[in-house]
């Protein structure tokens, strides 16, 4: 269950970065997951909420905001984007060769401090 250490970088990144800017408290995380990540949301969610007590993000909520797959294909020249989790061609022409330009992400976009 890799979402506990990821869990663990993202309260600890959210907490350097609200202690360096002089802030005391957390009150809310947003994070961007994509959905070719290979995160699952529940258990990221879990692993946060069991890690934040005693902690300056005791009180955070954690938002999660899934990126849906997006491409480009080759075959086509169409941009694309799927609410799936794979891709195995393209949705407007059948082509295979093809290359995703968003879905990957794991990244904090938004953070509350008091």
């Amino acid at each position: 269950m890799h979402e506990v250490a990821i869990a663990e970088s993202l309260l600890n990144v959210a907490i350097d970065n609200c202690t360096k800017s002089g802030h005391a408290r957390i009150t809310g995380i947003q994070v961007l997951i994509g959905k070719a990540s290979g995160v699952m949301p529940e258990a990221l969610l879990f692993a946060f909420d069991s890690m934040k007590p005693d902690t300056i993000a005791q009180d955070a909520v954690l938002e999660i905001i899934e990126v849906p797959l997006g491409g480009h294909c080759s075959s086509c020249r169409r941009d694309f984007e799927v609410e799936e989790r794979y891709v195995l061609a393209c949705p407007h022409c059948g082509g295979v060769q093809y290359s995703l330009v968003k879905g990957r992400e794991l990244s904090i976009s938004e953070m509350e401090v008091e």
